[in-house]
Protein backbone atom coordinates (compact mmCIF):
# COMPACT_ATOMS: atom_id res chain seq x y z
CA UNK A 1 0.00 0.00 0.00
CA UNK A 2 1.37 3.58 -0.73
CA UNK A 3 2.08 5.68 2.09
CA UNK A 4 -0.51 8.16 2.87
CA UNK A 5 -1.13 11.63 0.77
CA UNK A 6 -0.73 13.49 4.40
CA UNK A 7 2.60 11.93 4.67
CA UNK A 8 3.94 12.32 1.47
CA UNK A 9 2.68 16.14 1.29
CA UNK A 10 4.17 16.78 4.27
CA UNK A 11 7.30 15.03 4.16
CA UNK A 12 9.71 17.66 3.02
CA UNK A 13 9.85 19.39 6.60
CA UNK A 14 11.41 15.94 7.64
CA UNK A 15 15.65 16.64 7.02
CA UNK A 16 17.76 14.02 5.45
CA UNK A 17 18.92 11.88 8.66
CA UNK A 18 15.87 12.75 10.90
CA UNK A 19 14.95 10.76 13.89
CA UNK A 20 11.15 9.30 13.09
CA UNK A 21 9.00 7.33 15.09
CA UNK A 22 5.98 5.56 12.90
CA UNK A 23 4.32 4.53 16.16
CA UNK A 24 1.40 1.43 14.85
CA UNK A 25 3.16 1.12 12.24
CA UNK A 26 0.97 -1.97 10.90
CA UNK A 27 2.94 -3.20 7.37
CA UNK A 28 5.62 -0.47 7.31
CA UNK A 29 4.12 1.25 4.33
CA UNK A 30 5.42 4.53 6.11
CA UNK A 31 8.45 3.16 7.74
CA UNK A 32 9.49 2.15 4.41
CA UNK A 33 9.10 5.13 2.62
CA UNK A 34 10.55 7.27 5.31
CA UNK A 35 13.78 4.92 5.37
CA UNK A 36 13.40 5.93 1.16
CA UNK A 37 13.77 9.62 2.29
CA UNK A 38 17.42 9.09 4.57
CA UNK A 39 15.11 8.82 7.95
CA UNK A 40 16.11 6.79 10.67
CA UNK A 41 13.28 5.35 11.45
CA UNK A 42 11.79 3.85 14.70
CA UNK A 43 8.81 1.60 13.96
CA UNK A 44 6.41 0.52 16.81
CA UNK A 45 3.87 -1.91 16.84
CA UNK A 46 2.41 -5.04 18.79
CA UNK A 47 3.49 -6.82 16.25
CA UNK A 48 6.46 -6.01 13.81
CA UNK A 49 6.64 -8.52 11.86
CA UNK A 50 6.04 -6.75 8.83
CA UNK A 51 9.55 -5.21 9.16
CA UNK A 52 11.54 -6.86 11.63
CA UNK A 53 13.99 -7.39 8.69
CA UNK A 54 14.09 -3.48 7.32
CA UNK A 55 17.72 -2.08 6.71
CA UNK A 56 18.19 1.01 9.14
CA UNK A 57 15.06 0.65 11.25
CA UNK A 58 14.69 0.04 14.35
CA UNK A 59 12.16 -2.46 15.25
CA UNK A 60 10.13 -2.28 19.03
CA UNK A 61 7.38 -4.66 19.66
CA UNK A 62 5.04 -3.28 21.92
CA UNK A 63 1.30 -3.84 23.30
CA UNK A 64 0.35 0.06 23.39
CA UNK A 65 -2.60 -0.80 25.39
CA UNK A 66 -2.02 -3.40 27.41
CA UNK A 67 -1.55 -0.72 30.38
CA UNK A 68 2.34 -1.41 30.23
CA UNK A 69 4.56 2.09 30.65
CA UNK A 70 4.95 4.30 27.47
CA UNK A 71 7.67 1.98 25.83
CA UNK A 72 9.84 5.03 24.87
CA UNK A 73 10.53 6.24 27.92
CA UNK A 74 11.66 10.00 27.35
CA UNK A 75 12.77 9.55 24.04
CA UNK A 76 12.11 12.45 21.52
CA UNK A 77 11.79 12.36 17.61
CA UNK A 78 12.61 15.17 15.05
CA UNK A 79 8.93 13.58 13.86
CA UNK A 80 6.15 11.22 15.03
CA UNK A 81 4.05 9.58 12.78
CA UNK A 82 0.68 8.02 13.05
CA UNK A 83 -2.29 7.39 11.22
CA UNK A 84 -4.71 4.75 11.43
CA UNK A 85 -4.45 4.29 14.62
CA UNK A 86 -5.97 5.97 17.83
CA UNK A 87 -5.78 5.35 21.36
CA UNK A 88 -6.71 8.47 23.34
CA UNK A 89 -4.68 7.86 26.76
CA UNK A 90 -1.34 7.81 24.34
CA UNK A 91 -2.09 11.23 23.21
CA UNK A 92 0.02 13.11 25.59
CA UNK A 93 2.69 10.78 25.20
CA UNK A 94 2.44 11.16 21.51
CA UNK A 95 2.62 14.57 21.64
CA UNK A 96 5.43 14.87 24.00
CA UNK A 97 7.72 12.52 21.86
CA UNK A 98 7.82 15.49 19.17
CA UNK A 99 11.29 17.16 19.84
CA UNK A 100 12.13 20.44 19.69
CA UNK A 101 11.55 21.65 15.95
CA UNK A 102 10.09 18.42 15.48
CA UNK A 103 7.18 17.79 13.43
CA UNK A 104 3.21 15.68 14.12
CA UNK A 105 1.84 13.66 11.11
CA UNK A 106 -0.75 12.26 12.41
CA UNK A 107 -3.80 11.28 10.44
CA UNK A 108 -7.19 8.68 11.27
CA UNK A 109 -10.29 8.09 11.07
CA UNK A 110 -13.51 10.72 12.54
CA UNK A 111 -16.55 10.89 13.56
CA UNK A 112 -18.92 9.89 10.73
CA UNK A 113 -16.71 7.66 9.47
CA UNK A 114 -19.41 4.90 10.23
CA UNK A 115 -21.36 5.41 7.49
CA UNK A 116 -18.25 4.21 5.07
CA UNK A 117 -17.55 0.87 7.39
CA UNK A 118 -14.82 0.64 10.14
CA UNK A 119 -13.72 1.73 12.30
CA UNK A 120 -17.64 2.59 13.28
CA UNK A 121 -16.75 2.76 16.59
CA UNK A 122 -16.95 6.10 18.31
CA UNK A 123 -14.02 4.78 21.20
CA UNK A 124 -11.42 4.90 17.36
CA UNK A 125 -13.04 7.89 15.78
CA UNK A 126 -11.92 10.97 16.59
CA UNK A 127 -14.56 14.00 17.18
CA UNK A 128 -14.52 17.65 15.56
CA UNK A 129 -11.13 19.11 16.67
CA UNK A 130 -9.99 16.95 18.77
CA UNK A 131 -6.68 17.62 17.46
CA UNK A 132 -6.44 20.43 17.41
CA UNK A 133 -7.50 20.30 20.69
CA UNK A 134 -4.72 17.81 21.67
CA UNK A 135 -1.83 20.01 20.44
CA UNK A 136 -2.81 23.12 21.76
CA UNK A 137 -0.63 25.03 23.67
CA UNK A 138 2.04 22.62 22.77
CA UNK A 139 2.70 22.46 19.43
CA UNK A 140 1.73 25.24 16.66
CA UNK A 141 -0.22 23.98 14.01
CA UNK A 142 0.36 23.75 10.52
CA UNK A 143 -2.29 22.51 8.80
CA UNK A 144 -5.58 20.65 9.20
CA UNK A 145 -8.14 18.56 7.70
CA UNK A 146 -11.44 17.33 9.09
CA UNK A 147 -13.64 15.47 6.52
CA UNK A 148 -13.95 13.08 3.86
CA UNK A 149 -11.62 11.19 1.38
CA UNK A 150 -11.75 8.68 -1.58
CA UNK A 151 -8.17 7.51 -1.36
CA UNK A 152 -7.18 4.67 -0.54
CA UNK A 153 -11.04 4.45 0.38
CA UNK A 154 -14.15 6.58 0.95
CA UNK A 155 -13.75 7.31 4.83
CA UNK A 156 -14.20 10.38 7.03
CA UNK A 157 -10.14 11.27 8.48
CA UNK A 158 -8.90 14.32 10.66
CA UNK A 159 -4.90 15.33 9.84
CA UNK A 160 -3.08 17.70 11.07
CA UNK A 161 0.56 18.48 10.95
CA UNK A 162 1.71 20.87 13.74
CA UNK A 163 5.25 21.80 14.99
CA UNK A 164 7.01 22.11 18.58
CA UNK A 165 8.76 25.34 17.55
CA UNK A 166 9.45 28.75 20.02
CA UNK A 167 8.85 31.06 16.63
CA UNK A 168 5.61 31.37 14.68
CA UNK A 169 5.94 28.38 12.02
CA UNK A 170 5.05 30.22 8.25
CA UNK A 171 4.74 26.57 5.81
CA UNK A 172 5.69 27.84 3.20
CA UNK A 173 8.72 29.22 4.57
CA UNK A 174 9.47 25.82 6.64
CA UNK A 175 9.06 24.00 2.93
CA UNK A 176 11.42 25.95 1.34
CA UNK A 177 13.87 25.24 3.38
CA UNK A 178 13.16 21.92 3.60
Amino acid sequence: MAPSAWICRFAPLLRDGARVLDLACGKGRHTRFLLQLGCKVTALDKDISAVAGLEGAECMEADLEDGSPWPLGERRFDAVIVTNYLFRPLVPQIVAAVGGNGVLLFETFARGNEAYGRPANPDFLLKPGEMLDAVRGDLQVVAYEHGFTRTPKPAIVQSICAIRSQEPVQLQRLLREA
